[in-house]
């Protein structure tokens, strides 16, 4: 009897756990949370490749300042030339500017509304 109600009660845990493992894996694939894991890697991957650009952009500045240094275009500025253009990134202080979410920010207010897209 005790054998019985043993392999009775294991059975019916092992549907359980069965029949609950599929529903989640079953609402995984739904159309809409599809979707919405593939919102929110395509996210991730903005962030990641602002982040990516935002190095190269500091990288580029650092190196330009390095170069102009070298060249001696750091001199002083003849008041009847042109204004010096700026830097589109200053070095960075450590860290960078971040989001609350974590991610670094653009150095510059941008009015295109799809950049953050």
């Amino acid at each position: 009897m005790f054998r019985r109600t043993f392999w009775f009660t294991a059975g019916a845990a092992a549907g359980v756990w069965a029949t609950a493992k599929v529903n989640r894996k079953i609402k995984q694939l739904t159309p809409e949370s599809l979707a919405a894991q593939a919102a929110d890697r395509a996210v991730v991957a903005g962030h990641k490749l602002k982040d990516f650009a935002l190095d190269v952009r500091e990288g580029m500045a650092r190196r330009e300042a390095e170069l102009g240094e070298a060249l001696g275009l750091e001199a002083p500025v003849d008041p009847d030339l042109p204004v010096q253009r700026h830097f589109a990134v200053e070095a960075a202080e450590p860290g960078g500017r971040r989001t609350p979410a974590g991610y670094r920010k653009f150095p510059y207010n941008s009015y295109n509304r799809n950049e953050d897209h």
